[in-house]
């Protein structure tokens, strides 16, 4: 099963997975997936508030978050860890359950990040909000490093996040029962 939809004016058959036996998402993944990636980030970026800086968390807003840096010729961005790097100094963290992950995560971010973030306007990239969850955990983290959140922006906002008037997105993706029929 797949559900078909335009995004950012190309067209993609994104396939349903079963989440629970009461839950089916589309899989929404942008990597190696070029022209989609390039169109969306051109397109967030005509939507995006004044900013100086963006982060996205690990791991699928990566190529996004290239793009956008690239497209809008900065040379800077941020990425929040799933794991600590020996090359991190000054770590903090935070929890996270995500919807596409089944157990409890944390998300690290840098410390020489962080300071390049205090007093900054910094927006935040994903490529699907869907309960919010991680962008609350990346909120919580540029708050910690002093920065001020100038945005949140993704691809798609999925169920209830539609709703959301938080967020900047580019097109709604319902959630599915698990017969494939989306969710009323």
């Amino acid at each position: 099963m797949t559900y078909n939809m335009t995004i950012a004016g190309v067209n993609r058959d994104l396939p349903l997975c079963k989440a629970s036996d009461k839950l089916t998402i589309a899989a929404f993944v942008i990597f190696g997936d070029v022209e989609l990636t390039c169109a969306c980030a051109a397109e967030l970026l005509k939507k995006a508030p004044d900013f100086d800086y963006m982060v996205a968390p690990e791991a699928k807003a990566i190529p996004l978050i290239h793009e956008m840096a690239r497209q809008s010729g900065r040379n800077t961005y941020f990425l929040v860890r799933k794991a600590p790097k020996l090359y991190m100094d000054g770590v903090f963290e935070t929890k996270v359950r995500s919807i596409t992950t089944e157990a409890e995560q944390r998300l690290y971010m840098d410390g020489a990040d962080a300071k390049k973030m205090r007093g900054k306007r910094i927006l935040i990239i994903d490529d699907v909000i869907s309960t919010g969850e991680s962008l609350r955990a990346v909120e919580e983290l540029v708050h910690e490093a002093g920065g001020t959140v100038a945005g949140r922006m993704a691809i798609l906002a999925e169920g209830d996040a539609v709703a959301r008037e938080d967020i900047i997105y580019l097109e709604p993706l319902p959630l599915f029962n698990a017969d494939g029929t989306p969710k009323k």
